[in-house]
């Protein structure tokens, strides 16, 4: 009988403020892509699929097949789960890394981590949903000359007792559309004030120190341009920031994290009413623990 092959990869949040295209964070918010390989065919989804779906399965069979690894003959897919698409928390890489690695554990998994990591950043195009995704927990990473270009990451576990309340517009943002609004060059104080908050923000979760964590997620980078097109985004970021304590726009949105609540003692992560700007829009709420497990697979 033709091998099923389950991956269940996490959502997640990147950027953390000022930390573009460097810093994500796996969160407990899940997809999972199925493969169930067959004789011939070539991928064909099990129903209706996204149209994007199938543009990235073809995508990573392409990159995939330029390893000189073996394909299989023919699979069916599916994605399921309850990431929201285009709402700046990873779906894209849900599906990316859910077939890819399946691709790899069909062929006998002949690519090392490291290795799926840096094609998903190629096919990504950038490392902090990447490695976060793939890895799960807070995840630093370096690129090279291109942010397409993964060179290495730094993980950071985060304490389950740590609570990011993620708002979610019915707003779909696509990342390419978003890149275009941001400016070609920056005034040398925004740069320096953005490099101290991912710097500060980074130090905080490196070291435990959640107790630091109040407004070291200001961006001058990003956000600035991109939250404007996000209807209540401008007003939800220093709303979650005042809830949060440290608030962002996740990716290139739409949804708004509110980080950092739960870390200390008597602190309650559901009252984030603090992003109810985002209400001027249907908008889901979730409490969500970060994930330190990255993608699994599975294999019937």
């Amino acid at each position: 009988m033709p091998a099923t092959i389950k991956v269940r990869v996490p959502g997640s949040t990147s950027n953390c403020g000022a930390g573009f295209d460097t810093l994500g964070l796996g969160l407990q918010l899940y997809n999972t892509v199925t493969l169930h390989l067959t004789p011939d065919g070539g991928p064909q989804p099990v129903s209706d699929q996204d149209a994007r779906a199938a543009d990235m399965v073809a995508r990573v069979c392409q990159e995939f097949a330029l390893t000189g690894h073996p394909l299989p003959a023919g699979f069916t897919y599916s994605i399921t789960g309850e990431v929201p698409v285009s709402r700046g928390l990873g779906s894209s890489v849900t599906v990316l890394a859910g077939v890819l690695a399946g691709l790899n554990a069909a062929a006998g998994n002949p690519l090392s981590a490291v290795d799926q990591v840096r094609m998903l950043t190629r096919l990504e195009g950038h490392p902090d949903n990447a490695t976060a995704g793939f890895w799960g927990g807070f995840c630093v990473s370096r690129c090279g000359d291109s942010a397409a270009d993964y060179v290495d990451v730094i993980r950071v576990e985060v304490p389950a007792h740590l609570k990011f309340v993620v708002v979610s517009p019915r707003i779909e943002i696509a990342t390419t559309g978003s890149r275009q609004v941001l400016p070609a060059q920056l005034s040398h104080r925004d740069a320096v004030l953005s490099v101290n908050r991912a710097a500060f923000l980074t130090a905080a979760f490196a070291t435990g120190r959640f107790d630091q964590l109040r407004g070291a997620a200001g961006d001058f980078l990003h956000e600035p341009y991109r939250l404007p097109g996000i209807p209540g985004a401008a007003a939800a970021v220093p709303a979650g920031i005042a809830a949060g304590p440290a608030g962002w726009l996740s990716g290139s949105g739409s949804s708004v994290v509110c980080g950092g609540r739960g870390a200390g003692p008597g602190s309650r992560a559901g009252d984030a009413p603090g992003v109810c700007p985002l209400s001027v829009v249907r908008a889901s709420l979730r409490v969500l623990s970060a994930d330190n497990q990255g993608l699994v697979v599975s294999v019937a």
